[in-house]
């Protein structure tokens, strides 16, 4: 989902570009350029919410919790993950809720293409759905680890990632590194 993702933004700004040179230089404009790409931001952003949760990826602010002992931190991460997981399980419903109300009244965009709502916002209640799912296996998997008493496996799998990780990352991106087979190697 989340190369999809990615592909999408690349459509979507190719698209974008195509509209402003052909209203500057060909006088002439697809009318229908806000609607389209503000659904293909949309269901772009919903579809890499999963991965970036699983590359811990999404944005932190961890300044205390760093400085805490692993033992603590494995508490504060798996409440955060529970936080995390009630949101996207309320989003999930409110997003799949959304899309029944625009099949239930046929509700169309106000563009000249009058594509029915029901599509992008379908696509984009999948995205917020695997986040959710995804979520609630990482949490179940997080009680597991707690129960366990695995801390340090924990802080792996849920905190923040290291500035080794983050490099070799962008290494492997310029192919200036050879691929790890796990991410959490780089932390090593």
């Amino acid at each position: 989902m989340n190369y999809v993702a990615g592909w999408n933004f690349i459509f979507c700004a190719a698209f974008i570009t195509i509209d402003v040179v052909c209203r500057n230089f060909g006088g002439f404009s697809s009318s229908a350029t806000t609607e389209i790409t503000s659904y293909m931001l949309a269901f772009g952003l919903a579809w890499g919410l999963a991965h970036a949760l699983a590359t811990r990826s999404h944005i932190r602010i961890d300044v205390l919790v760093n400085r805490l002992p692993t033992g603590v931190r494995q508490y504060l991460h798996a409440f955060a993950l529970v936080l995390l997981t009630g949101l996207s399980l309320f989003l999930a419903w409110c997003a799949w809720g959304l899309v029944g109300e625009s099949m239930l009244f046929n509700a169309k965009d106000t563009s000249a293409l009058a594509i029915p709502l029901v599509i992008p916002q379908g696509f984009w209640a999948v995205g917020i759905t695997m986040l959710a799912v995804f979520a609630v296996v990482l949490l179940l998997e997080v009680v597991c680890l707690l129960v366990a008493g695995d801390a340090a496996e924990i802080d792996k799998l849920l905190g923040p990632r290291g500035y080794q990780e983050e490099t070799q990352e962008a290494l492997e991106a310029v192919g200036l590194a050879p691929a790890q087979t796990d991410g959490r190697d780089a932390q090593q």
